[in-house]
């Protein structure tokens, strides 16, 4: 152990550890959980740091060695094993200061080793900030980075293989169900178009947030009035932040909103609570489609996976579906988590900050997942069991529906009781209980017209 000293006084760190006393006291009064926050969060702190650096250069804040050596620090900090250098727990004090401290820190800790300048964690890394925006900042910049890399490239993958599945799929027609009943004949295809227009949607909500993403409050420092930052230091660390990750970031036109409110984190946690629910509709979908083998609908064959049962030999269970169905669920607690503390903006801070960071994050990488996981280990390998789909199509009453121009609704009704009754085909029966010739009913009566009346 060695000993350090911050405005509290000395404090024990450990040999190896590169932070100091301040993150050592956050280790020692926060220990709710085992849970950090997230690495691309740290890596979107690093990023701000070395912005700030090069900003504060700039504008006379720093000294061009003291600047370089910060920046070289935030490229060596990407090869530390964040797990031990950047410890503190996601419950921590709700502004993220313990980990602002941490990341500061440990740079100061670096930058003064490796340059030979000495460096403070709080007058050179932590110049023209507080945490009160670097950590909103962070939360913004983390989410932005993780949508582009990870959640929008997995949506438009899973929304392509979906389409092209359903272009395989066209000439199948199958029985459609409302209510979990017999309804109206549909393609496969135009089944799985609803699927790709709710995946559709979703991702241009995607890209219509991260437009208010990128609008960032550092700059404002403490409270929003931007005191102890120079003038002009929110536009130039926004176009080194950009430089460093090839994006387009800018300073938020209101400070004092983008420290004292979460409402673009709100909203991205919405509309990640919308995808959650739209893959959860799919997985089900899927799972009622593939049901059986014998007792249930069995209209398809997902991949076998693996062994269902540790008790019934020969069982298999849609298990990516069903993983799907609990990651799901698991956004869409955090989203009712991220609700409850953006309106934990007291005043001019909010104090849930690093909650709200972690489960944005880890509800980015499950949907980014779980698109993957229906993408490549069900969707591709699915497989339709056309025997299952056209016997039921033959004898759906409710094709009877086609007739209701031509013989009214009450008769049409008559002659779908009585196919169903009597387990016969709606075509034979309503030979027998209309005038109409078989030609006019096969036509009439054709799924393929029913499933494409445009046609």
């Amino acid at each position: 152990m060695r000993t350090e000293t911050d405005s509290f006084g000395p404090m024990e760190v450990a040999d190896d550890a590169l932070y100091g006393a301040q993150t050592a006291r956050a280790l020692a009064n926060f220990q709710l959980s085992d849970e950090r926050l997230p690495d691309r969060f740290i890596q979107a702190c690093l990023a701000i740091k070395a912005a700030a650096s090069r900003a504060n250069s700039e504008l006379g804040v720093l000294e061009a060695d003291v600047s370089n050596a910060i920046v070289a620090a935030c490229h060596s900090a990407e090869q530390l094993d964040f797990k031990q250098q950047f410890p503190v727990d996601v419950y921590q004090t709700g502004s993220g200061t313990s980990t602002n401290m941490n990341v500061n820190e440990v740079l100061a800790t670096l930058a003064s080793r490796n340059s030979g300048v000495k460096v403070n964690p709080n007058d050179h890394v932590n110049a023209s900030q507080s945490s009160n925006d670097t950590i909103p900042a962070a939360i913004q910049i983390s989410a932005v980075l993780a949508l582009e890399s990870q959640l929008l490239p997995a949506l438009t993958a899973l929304n392509n293989c979906i389409e092209e599945r359903g272009v395989a799929f066209a000439d199948v027609i199958k029985t459609g169900r409302t209510h979990l009943m017999d309804a109206m004949p549909i393609s496969v295809q135009q089944e799985f178009s609803a699927w790709c227009e709710t995946l559709s949607t979703n991702q241009r909500r995607l890209q219509q947030c991260l437009t208010r993403l990128k609008a960032l409050p550092q700059g404002g420092t403490a409270i929003g009035t931007g005191i102890n930052a120079p003038d002009g230091f929110a536009d130039r660390f926004c176009f080194h932040l950009n430089h460093q990750l090839q994006s387009d970031f800018c300073p938020h036109n209101n400070p004092f909103y983008g420290i004292s409110m979460q409402d673009a984190t709100l909203e991205l946690s919405s509309i990640l609570r919308a995808i959650a629910v739209a893959l959860i509709k799919i997985s089900n979908d899927l799972r009622w489609m593939n049901s059986g083998p014998l007792a249930g609908l069995a209209e398809i064959a997902l991949p076998a996976l693996q062994p269902g049962s540790s008790i019934m030999p020969g069982k298999v269970n849609p298990v990516i579906p069903e993983a799907v169905i609990m990651a799901s669920y698991q956004v869409m607690g955090f989203d009712s988590a991220i609700a409850l503390c953006a309106q934990s903006g007291n005043f001019q801070l909010n104090v849930t900050l690093p909650l709200i960071a972690r489960n944005l994050l880890q509800g980015i990488e499950l949907l980014s997942q779980a698109c993957q996981h229906l993408d490549h280990k069900a969707l591709r390998k699915l497989s339709i069991q056309q025997v299952n789909i056209e016997r039921p199509l033959q004898l759906n009453p409710v094709l009877v529906t086609a007739l209701n121009p031509i013989v009214g609704y009450q008769k049409a009704a008559e002659i779908a009781k009585a196919a169903y009754q009597e387990g016969r085909p709606i075509l034979d029966v309503a030979g027998e209980m209309t005038d109409l010739s078989e030609q006019e009913l096969i036509k009439l009566l054709d799924p393929k017209r029913l499933a494409h009346p445009e046609s």
